[in-house]
């Protein structure tokens, strides 16, 4: 027993020379006072001075460590020695979290892992297992994707006493992923082999003799190696360590679904003036381009160089030549119907404005605009308001918007007669979605603020109004007064607050009507689209609105528009209008491994991959076509194979699929020779032709 504890001495220094040396660190002064006594008190035991202040407290000690327990079955007596295993197991700890901090720094360093600082081991197996292919829930239940098959093989060692192992039962991911509160937060995880052996993975041996490391199966049988696993030994400090390491593997995307992959163009491709820009430069992009098989290009027709001077004076000879370059390289056309303007937001570099007579009119009759509650205008797109309202120049919105379109389908006829124009997209709202535009930068806005309400215009109040008197409320006829102001959080408001008034009588009121703005205006504009390219594939465009999606309000999606609060499902009407009018859905949500990145994040309570899955479902439910596009630029595998992950879900019982892809966008950045490498490989597994890889 002496020689044990003296073991137990040595190894604790030792840990702490180790522990000093990776900047680790050290235990509470409390703790180490404490296992300095305990060290004390057990060198007293084995026959030393004890350093205790009284030979009553030290009997007290020894009697407690050396007390003989007998066994219930008469089988013995074991010894009870509660200090020592305290200490077993802070030393544990001590090693866990030294072991932990080299990994996250080896992988932040070496291995390209997008870690927080604050990661912990669930993290950085979370990471390892982006690029297994591996599924996990956010309860830890873990499970192969469709596209490994069976569940590899358990790998044990037999390193010390051999320990029973059970493996918890595989499960199958719910039905319905928008009840869980963390939603489809870690869409793979790694395959964590398991060691037999020790109580813990991380425990090194303290003992001096040699112990020899054998891999054996399930079965028991050795085995020299294991797909997944590639081990060396190294010997530091006289210490044999056995480093084993993942060899990650890429899920197969050999022979699954053909799903196109478009390339959006800059937005300043065609200048103010409607003339291409720098067209030599983009022959030879776009030549590359078709070199690696992508199928087309997508590209902005905006409103304001269009029809920029006079009300149906329409130029469109910039995209005259765009198109005709298109049309000789073979590629397809994805042709966006932009009445917003551009500049202000995230990615734009380039300033397009409204038409110039818009802006005109807007001087004189500035509620053509949305409008919040302190009475700031938003010049960015029209307010939905105006829709029926001869507001301009003697037109409604809608007839502009249908004058525009019908002057597009003219024009390009032929590029439809012969199939080189595949969708038009139908800007709704502010950056071409179908939202209200709740979360205007230009006027102060920084995530993860809840946004303002955006119906103060008198053509909106109008219609509030007319709303709260045929409900028989006409003191509703106003917006909420306590929801905030653009970067409130939800519990700092009496409106969107746990049980607040979003939930009473008034609150469901306003948001009903609030919504159906948003759903009618939609319904009106794409009636008009279906008319004007009757034939030809229409498409709308959504956010996602992710942050504060796990609180109950939604508080972010409800100033946009969308009523997504815990008791209702604010996708569902949307759904069911694009499907009256056979229209695709274009769906963007900000990419989770991106987002990891905002200090934020969490505490937003954002799921954008929860938000994502309620929304393709309910899209799916009616059988409407699915796009997707990327919300931030990537040009990284990790990246890339979240979008193909997403794009062909593994776990999708029915097999269900993103119809196309459009990548944000062409630059010099994706045109450099280790990106573009690359983002070829990602279109050949969009295609189903890229076999599985092993990363180096």
């Amino acid at each position: 027993m002496a020689t044990d504890m003296q073991k137990l001495i040595g190894t604790s220094e030792e840990d702490d020379e180790e522990e000093m040396e990776m900047d680790v660190k050290e235990e509470d002064d409390d703790d180490e006072d404490g296992r300095k006594h305990a060290a004390t008190v057990m060198v007293g035991i084995d026959g030393g001075m004890p350093t205790s202040s009284s030979n009553n407290n030290h009997q007290f000690q020894q009697q407690q460590q050396v007390q003989e327990v007998s066994t219930p079955g008469g089988g013995g007596a074991r010894r009870c020695r509660p200090v020592e295993e305290k200490e077993r197991t802070k030393l544990r700890e001590r090693h866990r979290r030294a072991i932990t901090a080299r990994i996250l720094a080896g992988l932040r360093r070496h291995g390209n892992y997008n870690l927080r600082v604050r990661a912990d081991i669930n993290d950085v197996i979370a990471a390892l297992a982006r690029e297994a292919g591996w599924v996990v829930l956010p309860d830890g239940t873990t499970f192969p994707s469709r596209s490994q098959g069976s569940r590899p093989a358990v790998v044990n060692s037999a390193v010390g006493a051999s320990s029973s192992s059970h493996m918890a039962p595989q499960q199958t991911p719910p039905a319905s992923l928008r009840g869980a509160a963390a939603g489809y937060q870690g869409s793979v995880e790694y395959n964590a082999s398991r060691m037999k052996g020790s109580s813990s993975p991380y425990d090194i041996s303290t003992s001096g003799r040699s112990q020899t490391s054998t891999m054996v199966g399930d079965r028991g049988e050795q085995t020299d190696s294991h797909p997944l696993i590639v081990g060396s030994i190294d010997t530091i400090d006289g210490k044999q360590i056995v480093d084993i390491s993942p060899k990650l593997t890429e899920r197969d995307f050999l022979s699954s679904p053909y799903i196109p992959v478009y390339v959006m163009l800059p937005l300043g491709v065609v200048n103010m003036k409607c003339e291409l820009v720098d067209p030599d430069g983009l022959l030879k992009q776009l030549r590359v381009l078709k070199s690696i098989n992508v199928d087309g290009v997508a590209v902005d027709c905006w409103w304001g160089i269009v029809e920029a001077h006079a009300p149906q004076e329409y130029n469109w000879n910039g995209y005259k030549r765009l198109f005709q370059t298109v049309h000789e390289l073979k590629l397809k056309l994805q042709v966006i119907m932009s009445f917003h303007e551009c500049g202000g937001n995230v990615g734009d570099d380039v300033c397009i404005p409204l038409p110039h007579w818009v802006a005109e009119i807007g001087r004189s009759n500035p509620d053509i605009f949305f409008t919040d509650r302190e009475g700031r205008r938003n010049p960015e797109c029209l307010s939905w308001g105006i829709d029926k309202e001869r507001v301009l120049r003697g037109r409604t919105a809608v007839e502009v918007y249908f004058d525009f379109m019908r002057s597009f389908r003219i024009e390009f006829n032929e590029f439809f007669e012969e199939g080189i124009i595949s969708v038009i997209q139908v800007g709704l709202g502010p950056c071409g979605e179908l939202r209200y535009p709740s979360c205007p930068v230009k006027h102060g806005w920084r995530y993860p603020g809840i946004g303002e309400f955006q119906c103060y215009d008198q053509y909106l109040l109008r219609s509030l109004k007319k709303a709260a008197e045929a409900r028989g409320h006409s003191f509703w006829a106003r917006g909420p007064d306590n929801a905030g102001s653009y970067n409130s959080r939800p519990h700092e408001t009496g409106f969107f607050c746990d049980g607040g008034d979003y939930d009473g009588y008034y609150g469901r009121f306003f948001l009903n009507w609030y919504s159906k703005v948003l759903v009618d205006h939609g319904d009106r504009v794409l009636s008009m689209a279906k008319l004007a390219f009757e034939g030809t594939c229409i498409a709308a465009k959504l956010s996602g609105i992710h942050w504060w999606y796990n609180m109950a309000s939604h508080a972010a999606e409800l100033t946009a528009g969308f009523y997504n609060s815990c008791n209702r499902d604010g996708y569902a009407a949307i759904m069911s209008m694009l499907n009256k009018h056979g229209a695709a859905l274009n769906f963007s949500c900000a990419e989770l491994h991106m987002l990891n990145h905002h200090e934020d994040f969490q505490d937003a309570l954002a799921d954008p991959e929860g938000l994502v899955w309620q929304v393709l479902n309910a899209a799916w439910d009616v059988c409407i076509l699915v796009a997707k596009e990327n919300a931030l630029p990537y040009y990284d595998r990790v990246g890339y194979n979240k979008i193909l992950n997403d794009a062909k879900p593994s776990t999708d019982p029915d097999g269900r699929h993103i119809s196309s892809f459009t990548y944000l966008r062409l630059s010099p950045h994706l045109m450099e020779r280790h990106n573009f490498v690359e983002f070829e490989q990602f279109v050949k597994k969009m295609h189903g032709k890229e076999l599985n890889c092993h990363l180096n």
